[in-house]
């Protein structure tokens, strides 16, 4: 097995997979800016090193500076956690020539995933549902036109090099094209260096459904089960759960398959997910794949008892999979909280300060991912998510009434959170009937503000 591991990350992430090298025995090492020199996953580490200053482009997508630091600290292997250069092609193919084991999927397959637009095609001549819309990239205006009317509004114009619900515009009628489709070409290119756009058919308040994959490099390929991230916010998830309570086994079979015939189709090694998304009539299309651990992975931990991260450092190695899809069962049900350092009241405003008072939620079938201790300070560099509430109980109802329970253990004196919308969000009946989409908060922001200033009165 590896001997050190070079985490190239930060926060509870950094943390998650520090701890799961120390449980296989495996010395880690901690990378961070000048901002983040007291975070706890540079105190957990066993090794760590400085690489730059506090904002991100010195240091945490400083390809050279973390590669130079897995160098002089002597680790064999390389986790890139989630964001940054988590799915950087170039930064892959710079940890092989270093000699360094990227932990995660081959520059190729990353890159014929990466760009959606011919991850798209790739899906298309695998036989994989994919949403009506352009085959390829959309050179300009007037093809996407063109395009756009023969599809039928409404439509959505997505990056090809986009995440993150940025690069991505709803047109919901043909005087509104031009314009949005200049503002995702300057969104995109601002982000992501790249202003590539594809168009497809807008799936009207579809739920987002991602399946877990866990692939060898020996060809093995499974699913571990699907995941329910359509509460969303500005096409950022909130919450998540797993499994989907719309989804019977007989769809449940047909979109894992889906899921990896297009990681075979890739030739795709690692943990990955694919996404799709789903109608009201169940039917389902294929809308990208991320190449990389996701935010919400405990969910699936949770209701498999499968170690997604060990598992991604094993495949690395060169183990096989020595699990089998018939070894995959869900068991009860799983919940997620994205806790955000947001101010709800204020658009959800990301807001900064030290904690003066933290409570972390525990007991029965409560996990929590942070990155927050007594004290801490938050930082204006990096992204707002301070912790992940991720519960587990033997029903979807059990399993909401315990998230309720955290939440409201939950305390974080010093800075504001979303944790109190989260609470009350979990009490809207449409919510524990489970009639919801990706809709769902852009429709009841209001009724839910609204109840969180009653309670503040």
């Amino acid at each position: 097995m590896f001997n050190r591991i070079l985490v190239a990350n930060r926060g509870e992430i950094a943390i998650r997979i520090i701890r799961a090298c120390m449980e296989m025995n495996i010395e880690s090492v901690a990378v961070y800016s000048t901002a983040d020199k007291e975070s706890l996953h540079v105190k957990l580490a066993t090794k760590s090193i400085c690489i730059g200053s506090g904002r991100a482009a010195d240091s945490y997508l400083n390809m050279d500076a973390i590669i130079t630091a897995a160098q002089v600290t002597g680790c064999d292997a390389l986790h890139p956690g989630f964001g940054f250069l988590s799915e950087n092609s170039e930064f892959v193919r710079k940890c092989e020539a270093a000699g360094i084991t990227f932990i995660g999927p081959s520059a190729d397959a990353m890159d014929a995933l990466g760009n959606k637009s011919t991850a798209r095609r790739m899906m298309m001549k695998a036989g994989v549902p994919v949403v009506p819309g352009s085959e390829g990239p959309v050179e300009d205006y007037k093809k996407l036109e063109k395009i756009a009317k023969k599809i039928g509004y409404p439509v959505l114009i997505k990056a090809s090099a986009g995440g993150g619900g940025r690069g991505m515009r709803r047109v919901y009628k043909p005087e509104d094209l031009q314009k949005l489709y200049e503002e995702a070409k300057a969104e995109t290119r601002a982000c992501f260096n790249d202003d590539e756009m594809y168009v497809e058919k807008l799936v009207l308040n579809p739920r987002h459904i991602e399946f877990q994959i866990l692939a060898d490099e020996y060809g093995n390929v499974i699913h571990l089960g699907e995941r329910d991230c359509s509460i969303q916010r500005k096409n950022q998830k909130l919450i998540e759960e797993s499994p989907c309570m719309f989804i019977d086994e007989d769809l449940r079979k047909a979109m894992g398959k889906a899921a990896v015939t297009a990681a075979k189709a890739a030739g795709y090694n690692n943990a990955g997910t694919v996404e799709f998304v789903l109608d009201e009539k169940n039917h389902y299309y294929f809308i990208e794949m991320n190449t990389r651990i996701q935010v919400e992975h405990g969910v699936t931990e949770a209701v498999t008892g499968i170690d997604l991260i060990k598992w991604q450092i094993r495949i690395a190695f060169g183990e096989p999979l020595n699990l089998k899809q018939k070894d995959v069962r869900l068991k009860g049900h799983a919940i997620e909280c994205r806790i955000n350092a947001e101010d709800p009241a204020k658009g959800f405003m990301a807001n900064t300060g030290k904690i003066t008072f933290l409570n972390i939620p525990g007991g029965p079938g409560v996990r929590v991912d942070t990155l927050l201790y007594n004290g801490y300070e938050t930082s204006p560099f990096y992204d707002s998510m301070m912790a992940k509430i991720i519960v587990h109980a033997q029903t979807r109802l059990e399993a909401i009434r315990r998230m309720r329970r955290a939440l409201l253990e939950l305390v974080t004196e010093g800075i504001i959170t979303n944790g109190d919308f989260d609470y009350l969000l979990l009490h809207h009946p449409d919510f524990v009937k489970g009639n919801y989409n990706v809709g769902f908060i852009e429709e009841h922001m209001d009724e839910i503000l609204a109840w969180d200033k009653a309670v503040d009165e």
